[in-house]
């Protein structure tokens, strides 16, 4: 039995005051299939919250879930969709967008993120029919690895792909984190105006499942419930994901759990960094990623629960430690307190 775990930011149930709106609206009778009175008022709430009036909202289960509906909704048979190696739906959702008949076109970046010049390289790889046509551009804020997309870099992606005819996509697992991190210029509100699609996750900040799917283009909201249908997403009891949302978005709440997770993760980097460790990413968000020796992971590992990211050099490993709404400040303390301790009795 671990002391406490870093695996991901999804190991509690869920922030109490949702688990009391459900409660509270429990035998309250309701339209099934995401047109329930709850669904329809968490809809408006994000619409007023994104700036985007006009937007399509969605509530589906899962963040894999939300990815390969959204893509497969978006791409012709020989479309493709262009993601950085270490994006989720090229390495975590054992190629779900791929069984749809789909190439992920993927691109090494150093830090996550990609970049107009690196999405224009692969469109100007892509000249004829004898290939597949790049359609999508997939990110994801935060990113794998932990990183931010500032405003200026989301504007220059939404330019490039508004001038080769793409589709930008946003993969918001853990969008609250993000746009609540240290020095973030980005708005929920931007979103609208730059981006043609993305998910708000609920999953992975406070609820206890659920992620909310907007669509500002106009031209991709017809006939989605179709899609949403057709992939087992239009839940009958859709009125659970749209309660969370009212819970999350009526009063910031989504926000104050998204900074409680931050500072958590922030007093483990500072910690950290005090005591002489590198990170694979200077991450701002809620996952960090520090260079440890194999020894010290072993020692750790034994008392706390957390991924081996990947080798980093002989003896030494990425490891990555998440923490969530739910971390308490004196098991970061702890932790760091035992760092010390297996460093002094090694």
């Amino acid at each position: 039995m671990y002391k406490y775990c870093f695996f991901n930011d999804y190991s509690e149930g869920a922030y109490p005051a949702i688990l009391e709106l459900l409660t509270q609206t429990n035998l309250a009778q309701e339209d099934g299939y995401g047109e329930d009175l709850f669904s329809r008022q968490a809809a408006d709430l994000l619409r007023q919250a994104t700036g985007s009036p006009a937007a399509a909202v969605h509530f589906v289960s899962g963040g894999t879930q939300a990815n390969l509906i959204v893509l497969a909704s978006l791409l012709k048979p020989f479309e493709a969709v262009i993601a950085a190696t270490t994006g989720h739906v090229a390495v975590h959702e054992a190629g779900a967008v791929e069984a749809t008949g789909h190439k992920i076109v993927t691109v090494e970046t150093a830090d996550g993120k990609l970049t107009p010049a690196q999405v224009q390289e692969v469109v100007d790889q892509h000249t004829d029919e004898h290939m597949v046509r790049p359609r999508v551009v997939y990110i994801s804020n935060s990113t794998e690895v932990g990183t931010a997309y500032t405003r200026e870099e989301l504007v220059g992606l939404a330019q490039c792909c508004r001038a080769n005819r793409l589709y930008l996509y946003l993969d918001g697992a853990r969008l609250g984190s993000a746009l609540v991190s240290e020095g973030a210029d980005l708005a929920l509100t931007d979103l609208a105006s730059l981006v043609d699609v993305y998910y708000i996750g609920g999953t992975k900040n406070g609820a206890l499942l659920g992620e909310a799917i907007v669509i500002n283009n106009p031209a991709l909201q017809p006939d989605f419930r179709y899609h949403l249908k057709q992939r087992g997403a239009l839940l009958a009891k859709g009125r659970v994901l749209g309660l969370q949302f009212i819970g999350l978005f009526r009063d910031g709440l989504y926000f104050a759990l998204a900074r409680h997770a931050n500072a958590m993760a922030a007093k483990l980097s500072n910690g950290l960094a005090a005591l002489g460790f590198s990170f694979l990413t200077r991450s701002t968000t809620n996952q960090i990623f520090p260079i440890l020796p194999d020894p010290l992971i072993a020692a750790l590992q034994r008392d706390y629960g957390f991924y081996i990211w990947r080798r980093a050099d002989t003896g030494h490993s990425v490891v990555r430690l998440v923490t969530s709404w739910a971390t308490r400040e004196e098991k970061v303390t702890e932790f760091l307190e035992d760092v010390v301790r297996a460093m002094q009795g090694s």
